[in-house]
């Protein structure tokens, strides 16, 4: 059974705000929130293996990055993405946790969506469904490496995380971390890495599911 086939059979939710969505029926094709009109549903994070991320990133239609190497003493603790089984995954979201750099325990998500899907500005707790209104209006505050090339990062305001988004590959990279004061870790360029080629398929550390995705 892969991926899209579980989204079928288990509850889903908002990219954009977590609510419950409603399946298609004969009269709709689209997955429907009550607040957001026709979205993609976001399937709710299991614990995570190894064959659940393989399943996972054979139905992506967007990268699935990972920073690699790790940042040292950090480990995989959740994953998942939004699409249905007309459209395949078309957002991604990849959850670590490890240690602060200023001390103590961070959270970190790495978000690859289309535009308008809106998970990663709901991850973030923003409106949505895009950075919004004023973003990149100055200088970058960050950078991603990817395949070589420096992609630039803006920081995004929120309440109580560190939130940085850009155009990445075609379409947005978010970058959530928890606490705030974890955006430290991106003084320097974080590597990602698209689990999607068969040759970067790493033998991922998993740790304890996170409390970040909605399970």
């Amino acid at each position: 059974m892969g991926y899209m086939d579980n989204v079928v059979g288990m509850r889903a939710v908002c990219p954009r705000c977590g609510s419950h969505v409603h399946a298609p029926t004969v009269w709709s094709s689209a997955w429907q929130c009550d607040l957001h009109g026709d979205v993609l549903p976001f399937r709710l994070a299991t614990r995570p293996t190894q064959d659940a991320l393989r399943h996972f990133v054979k139905s992506a239609r967007v990268p699935v990055w990972l920073p690699w190497p790790l940042p040292h003493g950090w480990l995989v603790t959740g994953f998942s993405g939004a699409g249905d089984e007309r459209t395949g995954v078309r957002a991604t979201v990849v959850a670590l946790s490890g240690p602060n750099p200023v001390g103590g325990p961070a959270d970190l998500l790495v978000v690859a969506e289309e535009p308008g899907v809106g998970l990663g500005a709901g991850l973030a707790g923003l409106p949505g469904p895009d950075p919004g209104a004023g973003f990149a209006g100055g200088p970058p505050q960050a950078s991603v490496e990817v395949g070589g090339h420096e992609a630039q990062l803006w920081m995004v305001e929120s309440d109580g995380c560190a939130v940085f988004a850009g155009e990445v590959a075609g379409g947005w990279a978010w970058i959530v971390l928890w606490p705030d004061s974890a955006g430290l870790m991106l003084v320097e360029s974080l590597a990602l890495r698209d689990l999607r080629d068969a040759e970067l398929f790493y033998d991922v550390p998993f740790g304890a599911f996170t409390t970040r995705l909605p399970c």
